[in-house]
């Protein structure tokens, strides 16, 4: 079971809660003439999120499948999305075209460089290449340059059931989310490297309004602060940054 919510115009987060984990995993569609899906989901959750993909488009009009790095929840179900959506295409950096999707997926990939704009006809998305942040070399984040919004993938990783969007300091939310998987086996899931704060600092140069996580809530409000809050917070629970 999906849920549908418009977080910035054209815009929809479409979110599956699951228990076992107690965390949400959420995709995000943008409805336009070239229709974006970013965070393909799971195989095992693909049922679930064309159902929620329904509700704002058909799935077979999809044109662009982003995402920011090589991982099951990020691009898992990639060629299933293929599958239905005939003229659809990933898009996804230039290093993890190069190094995982050109192999991975059943069509070649479209690999994106510092600053290329992927034009979905009303909206503009610019992609950022961000190494190791949230996780892998692959790694990159795509910004909406109408509406501000920062397609941001694990950052911002809240743990539980919670609202689509909220207006409130998501901060605690995320310290708390570190801390709880510094406690256990993924302890080492999100690295934080002498290169962490400063491309966070470049992200908050965007001045995003909409925080789009993937897990957890969406922020709205002063994401420059938010990245660079995030910055401060890791420091603190990570520890001094690792080579």
């Amino acid at each position: 079971m999906s849920n549908v919510t418009e977080i910035a115009p054209d815009l929809y987060r479409i979110s599956i809660h699951v228990p076992a984990f107690n965390l949400q995993f959420n995709s995000f569609i943008v409805r336009d003439e070239e229709p974006l899906l970013f965070h393909t989901g799971m195989r095992g959750m693909f049922a679930a999120m064309r159902e929620g993909v329904s509700k704002v488009i058909d799935p077979a009009q999809l044109r662009w499948i982003g995402f920011s790095h090589f991982e099951v929840d990020e691009c898992g179900a990639l060629n299933e999305w293929l599958a239905i959506a005939p003229s659809a295409q990933a898009v996804c950096s230039a290093v993890g075209a190069m190094v995982n999707i050109s192999d991975f997926a059943d069509r070649p990939p479209r690999g994106l460089v510092r600053d290329e704009v992927l034009s979905t006809g009303r909206h503009r998305f610019r992609f950022i290449p961000t190494p190791h942040l949230p996780h892998g070399w692959d790694a990159g984040v795509m910004f909406e340059e109408e509406n501000r919004a920062l397609l941001c993938s694990d950052l911002f990783h809240q743990v539980g059931d919670v609202e689509p969007v909220t207006e409130s300091d998501v901060m605690e939310r995320v310290r708390g989310s570190l801390l709880e998987y510094q406690a256990g086996p993924l302890m080492d899931y999100m690295p934080f490297t002498p290169h962490t704060e400063r491309m966070l600092r470049d992200l908050a140069t965007l001045r995003p309004r909409t925080l789009a996580a993937m897990h957890g809530s969406a922020f709205r409000g002063d994401g420059s602060q938010a990245l660079i809050d995030l910055g401060q917070v890791m420091r603190e629970v990570l520890g001094e940054p690792r080579d």
